[in-house]
Parts: C-alpha cells; sequence; structure tokens
C-alpha cells in the first residue's frame, strides 16, 4: 500500500451510531462502557459519533462511555456538523461545534466532518459559510482534521473536491454490494477521492447489517470458502484492504459484535487473492437479488408526519425478498408497526425521499410494502 495520511490508523473504527440500548430506547452506557474498554485495550484508537446521533444521545454517552473514563491522548475522536437538519440559520448551524464539544467534553476534536453532504444540500454549507468556519476551527486547534461525509453522485464528489482540496479527509460509503452499484457508486467515488490525494474513513462497510445477515446464495459462498469466518468480517476486511483507508467505521451494538470484528481486524491482514476471488462470487450472487438498499440511517424518519418505521418496514420487506417466507416476513411488519404508522398511512408528502442518502424512492418502495405485507 502507498503511504498516505491515517496510513498507521487502526484500521476498525468504533461507529457510535447503533449503540445498545435499554428496554426503555436510551443508550445502554454500561455496555457502551465494555464495548470501548475492549476495543481500546485491542489498540483501537478511532471512534466517530455526530451531532444528530439520537438527538444528541449519542455525543453524551461517548463523554460518559469514553471521553470521562480514558486520557485525551488514548483515543481520537470524529464528530459531524449538520447544516441540513436541526438547525436553522448559520448561527445555529455553527452552534452545533459548540454544543458537540459540551456534550462530548473533549476539549477539542481530531476529526470533524461536514455532515452527510448530497444533492439536495450540498449547497446550505456554503450559505452558512461552514467551511470557512471549520477552517477557522482548525486553525484554532479546535479541529485537528476536517472534511466531509458524502453520499451523492461521482460528479458532485469530483467538484467538490475541486472547490475545497483543503479538506484532509473524506468519509465514503463502501462496501462490496455497492462496489459497483450505480446508485451508491462506490468505486466511482473511491476512485476520484484517491485521485485527488484524500485519505478515505469507511461507513457502511456492513451496509446498515445486511452483510453481517446476507442472502442465503451469498452465505454459502462464504461458507464454502472459510465456514469459521463470520458475513460481517468478510465485509469488513474486503473495505480495509482497499488502499488510501484511515480506517473502516463498525456500527457495533453488543459486545458480541465487538468481539467478532476485534477477532479479525487486532492483528488485520488485507484479504489474498482467494479471498478477493471468494469477493467476486459472493457479488456475482448478489446480482440476482433485489433488496431495498436501505442501511437503516433513519434520516427519513425526523419529521416523518405519519410517524411511520421506515427501515424497519423495509428490513421486513426485504426478509421476505431474501428468504421468500411472507409468513415471517408479515409477522415482522406486524411487530415493528405496533403503535406506530403503517406502510399504507404515507400521505406521499416526499420529505423522506429528500432526506435519504440512498436516493431511494421511498413513497414507491412503501407501496410495494403495502401491497406485500400487509
Amino acid at each position: 500500500m502507498s503511504d498516505y495520511f491515517g496510513k498507521e490508523v487502526f484500521k476498525l473504527g468504533f461507529g457510535l451510531m447503533r449503540l445498545p440500548q435499554n428496554a426503555d430506547g436510551s443508550i445502554n452506557v454500561e455496555e457502551t462502557s465494555a464495548m470501548v474498554d475492549k476495543f481500546i485495550a485491542a489498540g483501537g484508537t478511532y471512534f466517530d459519533t455526530a451531532f444528530v446521533y439520537g438527538n444528541g444521545e449519542s455525543e453524551i454517552a461517548t463523554r460518559k462511555a469514553l471521553v470521562e473514563r480514558y486520557p485525551r491522548d488514548k483515543y481520537t475522536l470524529c464528530t459531524k456538523l449538520c447544516a441540513w437538519q436541526q438547525c436553522h440559520d448559520e448561527a445555529s448551524a455553527k452552534q452545533q461545534f459548540y454544543t458537540s464539544l459540551e456534550r462530548t467534553g473533549a476539549g477539542y476534536f481530531d476529526y470533524y466532518l461536514l455532515h452527510a453532504l448530497q444533492q439536495g444540500n450540498y449547497k446550505k454549507y456554503d450559505e452558512y459559510h461552514i467551511w470557512d468556519f471549520v477552517k477557522e476551527l482548525k486553525q484554532k486547534g479546535l479541529v485537528k482534521y476536517f472534511g466531509f461525509s458524502f453520499h451523492a453522485s461521482p460528479a458532485l464528489l469530483e467538484e467538490l473536491l475541486k472547490a475545497h482540496p483543503e479538506v484532509d479527509f473524506v468519509q465514503l460509503q463502501i462496501n462490496y454490494a455497492d462496489w459497483d452499484n450505480p446508485d451508491v457508486a462506490s468505486r466511482e467515488c473511491y476512485e476520484i477521492a484517491r485521485k485527488h490525494g484524500k485519505s478515505i474513513t469507511i461507513m457502511e462497510p456492513v451496509k446498515g447489517g445486511a452483510l453481517a445477515n446476507p442472502p442465503h446464495s451469498v452465505k454459502d459462498v462464504f461458507n464454502a470458502a472459510n465456514p469459521k469466518a463470520s458475513y460481517a468480517s468478510w465485509a469488513i476486511r474486503y473495505a480495509a484492504s482497499l488502499d488510501g483507508i484511515i480506517t473502516v467505521l463498525s456500527g457495533m451494538s453488543n459486545v458480541a459484535q465487538m468481539e467478532d470484528n476485534l477477532s479479525y481486524m487486532t492483528h488485520f491482514k488485507p484479504l489474498s487473492a482467494a479471498e478477493q476471488a471468494v469477493i467476486v462470487r459472493a457479488q456475482d450472487a448478489l446480482k440476482n437479488i433485489s433488496t431495498i438498499a436501505c442501511t437503516a440511517c433513519h434520516y427519513c424518519t425526523d419529521g416523518c408526519p405519519k410517524n411511520i418505521p421506515i427501515p424497519e418496514i423495509f428490513a421486513a420487506r426485504n426478509r421476505h425478498l431474501r428468504e421468500l417466507n411472507a409468513w415471517r416476513a408479515r409477522g415482522d411488519y406486524q411487530k415493528v408497526t405496533h403503535g406506530v404508522g403503517k406502510a399504507s398511512d404515507c400521505i406521499r408528502c416526499g420529505q423522506c425521499e429528500g432526506a435519504c442518502p440512498q436516493q431511494l424512492k421511498i413513497t414507491d418502495l412503501l407501496n410495494e410494502c403495502v401491497e406485500n405485507l400487509e
């Protein structure tokens, strides 16, 4: 691999978006702390949160489970400013940084990202002068490195990197399922970032958990190659094997997931040529399966007037598509819609589609769920 910024970083990063929960839906800080301990003991350093994760609960849990329990030089912390959510003008957008600093108690951020740039929101960062604001934060030492996370076309990525060559790194959605997916264009975005000399942090390596439990035809490919390896291990090692990667973020939700990830990432070895061939066979198997490309980020549910649990409904539909088991899928659907909105409650207002990083036609997909699950 070539030399690049961040090459020395432990190649597994702890994504703090999907933390373990208590029965009331709050973050389980005790279990999160146990996960933090295992991660740091194995050599992990990179923690990733955001102002909007859990309406701020993720940053607060980060303070309790990490910042208050470890010296500042034992870890690096990344958070994000979202100029298109939970703010209404330039002042409130910039305030997100100071609120994040207060919530985490970290003193400064090692990495700072402009959050989830895509076609429908990237101009907000210009309108609110956020690029200049973050450069000023870096000059003051409140941010060490900055960049942006990205969910859009290769053309827009090219445009942004030409306009802002000063960014230190970019965060991209990369996994073996989306590598040649035209809607995500992982390969093209990766190649553009590297062409501009940018290091990369990877998000969604397991595609919102979908690649930890892939369709049976994909499982058969991996089981034949190595029945002892977890399905998630193939996905995360695939991403970490690329050149120019700072770290691969895994949104772990329990201690068991942490232990599994550390089992193959503590002494990480890139995929061999034979293992890369296995990935190609898995990609070929996926081409014959059509599922909803939802990563369960939940951006779509913030502001839904009918309180529809869209990602959970899509997960039930994907189970139907993967397993061809309508009875189990409908059971899942009934559970996730109990007491909240159903797919048939959608009024097609479109706010969800404007927020979706995957550019899914959510209202049409909900109608498909009505036809198959209700």
